[in-house]
């Protein structure tokens, strides 16, 4: 199946948006890790900031770029008409 330029455009705009939040998530996840005893040299509500992004930090950024990737795939599939409309 040959795929138009409209489907091979939503997939490239759907790549972009992933790799970046990839990108994020890698981030978060391992170079945090990673510095965590240069953060702990840093405080945060109290808390050493390593500490922090190991215990709580690092959940709610995940839970951010959940939500990111919903609202643009949302916006990405309204624009190429691709929306499966309201699921009531």
């Amino acid at each position: 199946m040959q795929l138009t330029q409209k489907h091979n455009e939503y997939w490239h705009k759907n790549l972009v948006m992933t790799g970046i939040l990839l990108l994020a998530w890698f981030i978060v996840t391992f170079v945090e890790a990673w510095f965590a005893r240069e953060l702990n040299t840093i405080t945060f509500f109290g808390f050493p900031l390593g500490f922090y992004m190991s215990a709580q930090g690092s959940l709610a950024i995940y839970v951010i770029i959940i939500g990111i990737y919903a609202m643009y795939m949302r916006k990405l599939d309204l624009e190429y008409g691709v929306d499966e409309g309201d699921l009531e």
